[in-house]
């Protein structure tokens, strides 16, 4: 009951549905919780899936497609759909592209869900079919867990989800598509493909070989001593936690935005290279300056590249409903709960809850209401 209330959503009953019908291709998390969360908000009237036969069975049990057809009938899962997704790894997305353009339906929007959009925009865009618009999407939303059966309605609740509209797509359709990302919930961001790939090559593809590069170089000393990792504390943990990503699903990334990662770990390397050369040298103060101010200066609870929620924490004791309690407080005096996160907790005590707002107000707002009510709150 209380879900209602945690997230920023805008659904009025008599708004109508974007879509008449669209077309998700690969119902695995990603496209699963984009049938789901359609449905939920009615932004389109059908839902059809195009996956695997079983995928597809599971997908219509749990509500995420009206229907379903094989990869092998994707004519028919894409005929009259006004939007198809393609939902599938970017390898995948590239040949279906050149599969669903050709076939789609005129006016219809085509997009995908890629993490990289500069080679999937210009595959689209050598096509060139008019009447066609494509528009490139990645939502910045993802669960440690895969497949269908993992799909979330509430996914792309306050995250980012960028968009690359290829060359020549209206203006209204473009609008459209914007309307329709903040409906189910997420903060769309419109940039070129190429600005896209270039700063998610910096903050997530770069990270990802720092970490893997940096457990490499302990395991290899480790292997000829055995006490490094037994040394290991949360500091390394959570440093290099990326590096259990498995090779699967960086591959396609590696494979369609090779030249900006090695430009970015150049970069990183020169930088290390800097940094190495003034240890020992309080000149390296500067570099610890710099970089806890720009740290300092990061969205603390950001889905993406750029959404900012103002935080409260709150003291909680541990007891049934103190959640509902809380959320229903603050509902109750009109504000809303865009994030939630259980930081500490010792049963039979209590913890400390995270509460996300979207402005300072409403967060200082939820601090007086739930301080009359007896919580202890503060501002993070």
């Amino acid at each position: 009951m209380w879900s209602v209330v945690l997230w920023s959503v805008v659904f009025l009953m008599d708004e109508g549905p974007f879509f008449n019908r669209i077309a998700v291709v690969g119902v695995g998390l990603i496209g699963g919780s984009l049938g789901l969360a359609c449905k939920r908000v009615k932004a389109c009237r059908e839902v059809v899936g195009v996956s695997r036969p079983q995928t597809v069975e599971e997908a219509v049990r749990i509500g995420a497609v009206d229907r379903g057809v094989d990869y092998a009938d994707l004519p028919d899962g894409i005929a009259g759909a006004d939007a198809v997704f393609l939902c599938t790894p970017i390898s995948r997305i590239l040949s279906l592209i050149e599969e669903v353009v050709p076939r789609a339906g005129a006016g219809t929007v085509v997009s995908d869900v890629g993490s990289t959009k500069a080679e999937v925009v210009a595959r689209a865009g050598a096509l060139g079919r008019a009447g066609v618009h494509f528009i490139g999407g990645h939502p910045m939303a993802g669960s440690e867990k895969s497949g269908v059966t993992a799909a979330d309605p509430f996914l792309f609740q306050n995250a980012i989800y960028v968009l690359t509209p290829a060359p020549g797509v209206p203006d209204a359709v473009q609008e459209r598509f914007i309307a329709f990302v903040r409906r189910i919930g997420a903060q769309p961001v419109v940039m070129p493909p190429e600005v896209h790939d270039r700063a998610a090559a910096a903050i997530s593809h770069l990270p990802q070989m720092i970490a893997t590069a940096l457990v490499g170089t302990v395991g290899q000393l480790d292997e000829g001593d055995g006490r490094f990792l037994r040394l290991a504390a949360g500091g390394f943990r959570d440093l290099t936690r990326i590096a259990s990503s498995p090779y699967e699903m960086w591959r396609d990334i590696c494979a369609t935005n090779g030249p900006v990662i090695r430009e970015m770990i150049d970069r990183y390397v020169r930088r290390l290279l800097e940094l190495r050369d003034r240890v020992g040298d309080d000149a390296l103060g500067q570099d610890f300056d710099y970089a806890n101010r720009v740290r300092g200066g990061i969205p603390k609870d950001s889905k993406g590249f750029l959404h900012v929620l103002h935080e409260i924490l709150v003291v909680a004791e541990d007891r049934p409903g103190v959640i509902a309690d809380i959320a229903g407080a603050l509902a109750g005096e009109g504000v809303n709960i865009n994030d939630i996160e259980v930081l500490k907790v010792r049963e039979g005590e209590g913890g400390t809850l995270r509460l996300g707002f979207d402005t300072r107000r409403a967060a200082e707002r939820a601090m007086e209401i739930l301080s009359k009510k007896g919580y202890s709150a503060r501002l993070r």
